[in-house]
């Protein structure tokens, strides 16, 4: 049971992103299109798992005055590797992230887990606890970009595979895809999660 709510705690009651309100720069940065943010939250993810169990692999030989650099070490990484990854696979997606890539190193999603989670926890219970998180921030991101490129372009589409198209005769509400977009949806997001929390 510690194991399911570890896991279903970063979906919803503690979601990165419209609950704890952390990792906002990258969410509302390249999140203009479903594929960008899709993409954004694999490669967090990943990120975010793979830096939880090394992390509490060697929590018990990490001293406490500069556990901060390592982690910062071992996070960096794994970033590296899904630098290269996207950057051999996918150009497109690649070009589009840009810098946002390398900043997953400091995205306070992934170093406030290994800080306040990972360090303190087990190996199963860590991955159970990265696994939610990563997917409460691939849902919410995804979801962000996806209502942005609705309204923003009337389309939606994710590894090139189009999932919804409103016509030619769709009149698109640019402002959504540009930085007030993210702000006004991201608000609107959030209120509903707390209206329903509060349910």
């Amino acid at each position: 049971m510690s194991l399911w709510k570890d896991f279903t705690t970063g979906i919803i009651k503690e979601n990165p992103v419209i609950v704890l309100m952390i990792g906002l720069c990258p969410t509302l940065a390249v999140s203009s299109s479903a594929n960008d943010a899709f993409g954004m939250g694999i490669a967090a993810t990943f990120v975010l798992i793979a830096s939880n169990i090394i992390v509490s692999m060697v929590r018990n030989h990490t001293p406490d005055a500069i556990r901060i650099p390592i982690f910062i070490v071992i996070i960096s990484t794994f970033v590296t590797i899904v630098d290269y990854v996207i950057h051999a696979f996918d150009m497109e997606l690649y070009a589009s992230l840009g810098v946002f890539i390398p900043l997953i190193v400091v995205n306070c999603i992934i170093l406030g887990r290994a800080e306040a989670y990972a360090y303190k926890n087990n190996v199963i219970s860590s991955t159970m606890d990265g696994l939610g998180m990563g997917l409460g921030f691939i849902l919410i991101i995804t979801l962000l970009g996806a209502i942005r490129e609705i309204i923003g372009n009337g389309t939606v589409t994710i590894f090139n595979y189009q999932l919804l198209n409103l016509g030619a005769g769709y009149q698109p509400a640019l402002m959504f895809i540009m930085p007030p977009g993210a702000f006004l949806t991201i608000a609107f997001l959030m209120a509903a999660q707390n209206k329903w929390l509060k349910k």
